[in-house]
């Protein structure tokens, strides 16, 4: 499915469009940047500094495993785009994936709704470190950290392509492969951090 820019619309009505008619989850659906990226960049480094001070774990493996760890992000990041986020429906109000992700698309240009908000993402991030830490052990702590400065990383593109001009150096390709998603092809360019999946996968947009 192609999605069409002219179905897009610019207007301040973007800031107080409503998801949800209860008033509680509209004020919970709308956050600023800044708290999401101070949660997540000042958690990851918190979980790598307790790795090092008091679990004692080396310094090259709490590196490695959370270099593992932000690789992995930018994979869900693409799996959780592309088949999740992209689901039937998407762009139908009144369904589930319209919630997800379907406004966004619809109002690309609403700067409080570019991010989950913190209360779901931190009730989320605290499953992952349980289930990190059964299945790793204290690694699962720089594994995790990982994971968080990945998804803060996520954040900062995505508000900053949606946000700013792109610019005049290498990075100007995100903002390209994500016009390109939002604008022309919602069948490509799924990575927004990193398009590494989507040369893996196949979803790269062709140069033009």
């Amino acid at each position: 499915m192609q999605y069409n820019s002219t179905n897009n619309t610019d207007s301040d009505t973007e800031e107080s469009k409503r998801v949800f008619n209860n008033e509680i989850l509209h004020f919970l659906s709308k956050n600023h940047i800044s708290i999401p990226l101070m949660l997540f960049f000042g958690g990851g480094i918190m979980l790598c500094f307790i790795s090092v001070v008091y679990l004692s774990l080396g310094m090259n493996q709490v590196i490695s495993y959370f270099i593992l760890g932000f690789l992995f992000f930018t994979l869900l990041e693409y799996l959780i785009h592309r088949f999740l986020y992209h689901l039937p429906n998407v762009y139908k109000e009144g369904h589930l994936p319209f919630v997800l992700h379907g406004i966004h698309h619809k109002y690309p240009k609403d700067k409080k709704r570019l991010v989950m908000p913190p209360i779901l993402s931190v009730i989320l991030s605290a499953i992952i470190l349980a289930i990190n830490y059964l299945l790793f052990g204290s690694f699962g702590l720089p594994f995790t950290g990982g994971l968080l400065v990945g998804y803060a990383a996520y954040l900062s593109v995505h508000y900053a392509v949606h946000a700013f001009k792109p610019p005049q150096n290498f990075f100007k390709q995100l903002w390209i492969n994500h016009s390109i998603h939002h604008y022309k092809d919602d069948k490509k360019a799924f990575g927004v951090s990193s398009p590494l999946w989507d040369y893996v996968f196949g979803t790269m947009p062709k140069n033009e």
